[in-house]
This record gives C-alpha cells, sequence and structure tokens, in this order.
C-alpha cells in the first residue's frame, strides 16, 4: 500500500493530507450549466469572483450568465487561466 501525499506537518507536529484535485470535468460542466450562479467559481475555490458573477447576472438581467458559459468552455478546453484552483492545485482530468 502506497501512504497519501503528505505536505508539511500541522502546528501539532501532525502530517496534513494534501488537498484532493478538483475535477476539470466537474468544473466545466457546472459552468456551462450553473456558471450564472457563479458555481463553478465557488467549487475552485474563487469565492470573490463567484460573487461577482451572480451579482452581474442579477444587475443585467440574466445577460451575465454568458460570463460563467463561456468560462466553463474554457475550462473544458485547458485555458491556461483554469489550469488549477484557487489553492494552486492542478485540476484533475
Amino acid at each position: 500500500m502506497t501512504q497519501p501525499h503528505l505536505e508539511q506537518p500541522a502546528a501539532d507536529g501532525q502530517p496534513v493530507p494534501a488537498a484532493q484535485p478538483k475535477s476539470r470535468i466537474a468544473a466545466g460542466l457546472l459552468g456551462i450549466f450553473l456558471g450564472s450562479l457563479g458555481i463553478h467559481r465557488f467549487y475552485l475555490g474563487y469565492t470573490k469572483i463567484a460573487i461577482i458573477q451572480i451579482i452581474v447576472t442579477l444587475v443585467t438581467f440574466g445577460f451575465g450568465a454568458l460570463w460563467g458559459f463561456v468560462e466553463g468552455i474554457m475550462i473544458l478546453a485547458r485555458a491556461e487561466a483554469f489550469r488549477a484552483d484557487a489553492n494552486g492545485t492542478p485540476l484533475a482530468d
């Protein structure tokens, strides 16, 4: 059996397991179908931009939903801007 990948020990000396990588496909599909609510950004850990996406969608009476849709396609197309989550962990395929 292999040991799980471990990061630096916590303050109490116990090892902290590394965060599991987020799924690129899940993030992309969330962007396409729920991008107007910024769900894909919440999933990736970008809370502030997700809230901005919700506000833009409401202020533009729904036209801001295109922003999330386009980002969903960019995630699935492996755009450079969406290679990792907010913690810098690369997205898994």
